[in-house]
């Protein structure tokens, strides 16, 4: 049985009141560890250290920082295998995705913000006439809280602490109690790469009662927030009226639109992948599809062809392309969507939709990518996030119904727009409600640029020196001579 520990001022510590929570390997539903069922009580303890650990690590000079980060990315490349192989087992994700994906985007969340804090400037503005000048200084926070989802675990942990640290705070990190694996794995590698003690804390346990400690701790001045819009909605109704800095990274239900004009072999590859992907467990899957009625009927053929023919499986085995969901409870969550279908939304299950026996590991969570036509898009499957690999397939006839139908959900989050047509690109680019747009690609990240949604999808914005803004308090400087 694996034993998680906290790590809490450079030190691996059980919780203080001994509670203990059991961690599953979802592939074969069974427990196989367990993790801190820590309280308000550790968060004080974590937040203590962090508060000692600030000074000394706000004032480190940018190189000292960088170079501490920087180690901190080669270790866990240096990791690779071992991080991938518990990441796969935490959480059902196929073995081939957390090696080629998870752990080395946690590595290179670390490597450019080693490298973005000794770029990060702040402006001057000179009032001629009045003989003055005023500058921006750009000061760390203090003590910030950072809690990550069990989608993508390491590289979501990762995608807040870095520019956090970088930024000269000190942390209280949660990782999710259903991934909490290589977030412990971490902070073995943090060790080794000369982070001193108390900089970064990892606290393990529930989001109600761990997680909300260090929402609602009087001391903790920022909260970074990735999960489910329900929950960022109680964090922000805590939060908001103590004044915090808040950062809300929050749900999707994504369009992809698919015009008759587009790269139709690339399109196909790609949406295969948008849908699917992890399970669907992504909040940047485009899990509503659209496509022009040219070539609908077509696209509708080839998606049920190609999506027959992933394999399901153990998440070890290399040839695995769609693994297990995260736990149980979300398995019988997307299941009950997929159940409702047909009876109560109207639509119609093109493929898919059982549960799935897998050999020697037939208590794992295993459910078939599930393809439902409808053309309701006030129906639930089209207004709530499912989170699993479940789609939507809707055909249009015009752009302007297109856009109306992208545009008819709650949520902002991304958009994938297939199209060889420019002038259509640029005006569905400027007029969808979606924080991100892909146009002819999917999932193409550029660390540099913001990320974020509007509406249901969040408040603010991650990535590049939007996290570092985040993660800093502007001051203003004026000096008259």
């Amino acid at each position: 049985m694996e034993k998680i520990l906290n790590y809490i001022n450079g030190e691996f510590k059980a919780p203080i009141q001994n509670n203990w929570l059991e961690n599953y390997n979802p592939s074969i539903g069974e427990v196989y560890g367990q993790i801190p069922n820590s309280t308000s009580e550790d968060i004080q303890l974590a937040y203590e250290a962090a508060k000692l650990a600030f000074p000394s690590w706000s004032q480190t000079t940018l190189q000292q920082r960088s170079e501490i980060l920087s180690n901190i990315a080669t270790g866990i490349i240096d990791n690779l295998d071992e991080l991938a192989k518990a990441e796969s087992i935490d959480n059902g994700k196929p073995l081939t995705l957390a090696k080629s994906v998870d752990i080395p985007r946690a590595s290179s969340n670390f490597q450019f913000f080693a490298q973005a804090i000794t770029q990060f400037s702040s402006e001057a503005h000179e009032s001629i006439g009045l003989n003055a000048i005023n500058f921006t200084l750009r000061q760390p926070i203090g003590v910030v809280g950072c809690i990550s989802p069990w989608n993508l675990p390491l590289y979501l942990f990762t995608w807040k602490i870095a520019p956090a640290l970088a930024a000269g705070n000190t942390v209280v990190a949660k990782p999710s109690e259903i991934t909490p694996m290589t977030a412990y794995l971490l902070s073995k590698i943090c060790q080794k790469a000369g982070l001193p003690k108390g900089i970064l804390n990892i606290v393990h346990g529930l989001g109600h009662s761990t997680g909300q400690a260090i929402v609602e701790h009087p001391r903790i001045k920022a909260i970074s927030f990735t999960g489910g819009t329900s929950t960022g909605a109680k964090i922000a109704s805590t939060a908001a009226p103590m004044f915090k800095k808040l950062s809300l990274e929050l749900g999707g239900k994504n369009p992809n639109l698919i015009f008759a004009d587009c790269d139709y072999e690339k399109m196909l590859d790609t949406t295969i992948r948008s849908s699917f992907a992890n399970q669907g467990q992504i909040c940047l899957c485009g899990s509503r599809i659209f496509v022009e009625k040219p070539i609908y009927d077509k696209f509708k053929k080839d998606l049920i062809q190609r999506t027959k023919k992933l394999k399901i499986g153990p998440p070890l085995e290399t040839s695995t392309q769609i693994g297990a969901l995260v736990s149980k409870a979300h398995l019988e969550k997307v299941k009950s969507y997929i159940d409702m279908a047909e009876e109560e939304e109207g639509g119609k299950i093109l493929y898919g939709g059982d549960y799935v026996t897998v050999k020697s590991h037939e208590k794992g969570y295993y459910l078939q990518p599930t393809i439902i036509e409808t053309n309701d898009t006030t129906c639930r499957l089209m207004q709530e996030e499912i989170f699993g690999p479940v789609v939507t397939l809707t055909a249009f006839d015009t752009d302007d119904e297109a856009m109306a139908m992208a545009n008819d959900v709650p949520y902002g989050l991304s958009c994938t727009i297939w199209t060889n047509n420019l002038n259509r690109s640029m005006h569905f680019a400027k007029n969808i409600e979606s924080g991100i747009v892909w146009i002819n690609t999917w999932m193409m990240r550029d660390l540099r640029t913001p990320f974020g949604g509007i509406k249901n999808s969040g408040v603010g914005r991650e990535g590049g020196f939007e996290a570092l803004r985040f993660f800093t308090e502007p001051k203003n400087v004026c000096i008259q001579y």
